[in-house]
């Protein structure tokens, strides 16, 4: 007899999952992050330095990243990827973004503030101003400036007024940005046409102020210019040196161009796995493609609650995972076709090709999962990236190809309305007689 409310069961489910992914999967895909190769941009590796007398260590490249994730901040990216690799070394990946070349000096410029004078003795240093003190503004003839806030008036009103005494041309506060102790000097620098420090005002009264504007040192600043100075001092220091040792740059039109190919390829593939279970196991095909299309949706979710970066890796590994749980699904159906071949009924040839398959299946997913545990332990950025979405597509395919298959396809076989129907199966009568 028909059990036709395990035949409703069935469409009701269906329906469901159709209804809900129609209705969220454009709006997933639109929160997915998408790497710098899918949408432009940039990435850095860095090998850390350590300055005189330090020593590298994990705090200090903790404290090294936390410097450049401020720096970041002044750039506008919402999505910045830096992270530790090794010992010594900063990857820096900043997707969607225009001025690469600017986003560069950012991050490499070390900061390092300090007011000098003509005799590169330090007078003071970055360590006394104000938090977020340094602003672009503009002089009295409109000309663009730096504005330096002290934290106290006091210690500037000092050195002014030992500064103003000393004698004309000696009477100099030079500024310098990232000044090299043992190889920078202002009497050799006066003597370019170009030199490395900002400013060098001369001093003739003692100033008791705590802000400090500082004009260019011959030319004028440009708008731009005087950002950056003030955009890099409020961002702080560095406590160590970088030295660039990889670099690798996406346009925005190529990477939007890699992603639609990529989707594109992707589509196709899929279309062709769903053409072939259809064509080769019939109904359990069927319920392959449903199974299929739900593994799909889940990865995706996933990913997104995860707050991963998609890559073009990444995408690939998405598709691979579709070929994992395909793999899944043939294992089930090809033990099914052989119990159904064995003279065994349609509802003995399910629960036993089912169970038989289930160790395999495991057996398969497991070691797929140790390699990419490997990739992500050893590997870096893209390499990990694609770990992590393999990883994510083996857990839920054997969810959906293991569990959603069986349950699906259970329904229509409980039912038994695929009774002595073996063709529905793949399996043709005289297969059958010959076993």
């Amino acid at each position: 007899m028909v059990k036709k409310s395990r035949i409703f069961a069935f469409f009701l489910i269906v329906i469901l999952l159709a209804v809900l992914i129609s209705q969220t999967v454009m709006g997933i895909t639109r929160e997915i992050k998408l790497g710098l190769d899918l949408q432009g941009g940039f990435e850095i590796l860095y090998e850390v330095q350590a300055k005189e007398g330090d020593v590298i260590n994990e705090d200090m490249l903790r404290a090294t990243v936390g410097s450049l994730n401020q720096r970041v901040n002044v750039l506008g990216v919402s999505e910045p990827n830096i992270q530790i690799e090794g010992e010594n070394r900063i990857r820096v990946q900043l997707a969607g973004i225009d001025d690469q070349q600017a986003a560069r000096e950012l991050l490499s410029t070390e900061a390092n503030l300090t007011i000098r004078d003509v005799n590169d003795e330090v007078l003071l240093d970055g360590s006394d101003l104000q938090e977020n003190g340094a602003s672009a503004s503009f002089g009295e003839t409109n000309e663009p400036i730096v504005t330096l806030t002290l934290r106290d008036p006091s210690l500037f009103g000092e050195v002014t007024r030992e500064i103003s005494q000393r004698p004309a041309g000696e009477n100099l506060l030079v500024i310098w940005l990232d000044f090299e102790e043992g190889v920078d000097s202002f009497a050799e620098e006066a003597l370019k046409p170009d030199p490395k420090y900002i400013s060098a005002a001369s001093v003739t009264q003692t100033l008791n102020t705590r802000d400090v504007m500082i004009e260019s040192r011959g030319g004028g600043f440009t708008v731009e210019e005087t950002r950056f100075i003030a955009d890099v001092l409020n961002a702080g220091s560095l406590p160590v040196e970088l030295e660039e040792v990889f670099s690798n740059s996406v346009g925005a039109s190529l990477g939007e161009q890699a992603f639609q190919k990529t989707v594109y390829a992707g589509f196709i593939g899929v279309a062709l796995i769903f053409v072939y279970m259809i064509f080769y196991y019939r109904f359990m095909g069927m319920i392959a493609v449903i199974t299929l299309s739900v593994y799909i949706y889940l990865v995706l979710l996933v990913f997104n609650w995860m707050g991963a970066v998609l890559t073009l890796p990444g995408v690939a590994a998405l598709i691979l995972g579709v070929g994992m749980a395909v793999d899944a699904n043939i294992l089930t159906y090809e033990r099914i076709k052989e119990e159904i071949r064995s003279g065994k009924s349609i509802m003995s040839s399910f629960k036993s090709g089912s169970r038989r398959s289930l160790t395999t299946i495991f057996d398969a997913n497991i070691t797929t999962i140790l390699a990419a545990a490997v990739l992500f332990y050893f590997g870096t950025s893209s390499v990990q990236g694609f770990a992590v979405m393999l990883i994510v597509s083996i857990l839920v395919s054997f969810i959906t190809a293991v569990y959603g298959s069986r349950l699906l396809l259970g329904l229509w076989v409980n039912s038994r309305v695929l009774n002595k129907k073996p063709r529905l199966f793949g399996v043709k009568e005289r297969e059958i007689s010959e076993l």
